[in-house]
């Protein structure tokens, strides 16, 4: 995790600031390393662009019973609610270019690859979006 964002923080702007909020104990889940990286990548160029290039993108871990959860917090234009589970939807966008593919690829990378499930915690309009990643513990 920490290495794919290490690898996003010298391709994105200056202006985004990255913040890590982990557990100091690691939480072990079983997953593939570059398919779960391509995810958090992903999800965090997405917050780029909502940001503007100018923010703070947020990732905190933790755990819930039998899950360990990921989210990806940013500060960002945010999602009208009616589009939460549309965004998952190949060809959905809310950008001006793209195809719409990446969070339905994230999505089934997550559900149908790890058996963990992906979706927006929350999301306020000129706020930001949170997603939250849960995954199974090993």
């Amino acid at each position: 995790m920490l290495q794919s964002a290490g690898y996003l923080e010298k391709r994105i702007s200056e202006k985004v600031k990255l913040v890590f909020d982990f557990p100091e104990s690691p939480v072990l889940v079983q997953l593939n390393e570059s398919l779960f990286s391509w995810v958090v990548e992903n999800l965090t160029k997405n917050a780029v662009d909502a940001m503007g290039g100018e923010g703070i993108i947020t990732y905190s871990m933790g755990e819930k019973g039998r899950y360990c959860f990921l989210d990806i917090a940013d500060t960002g234009k945010g999602l009208a609610k009616s589009n939460f589970n549309r965004i998952f939807q190949p060809g959905f966008t809310t950008k001006e270019r793209g195809w719409g593919l990446g969070l339905s690829l994230a999505k089934r990378i997550v559900e149908n690859y790890h058996g963990g499930r992906i979706f927006v915690k929350q999301s306020e309009t000129g706020k930001g979006t949170t997603f939250r990643i849960l995954m199974r513990k090993r």
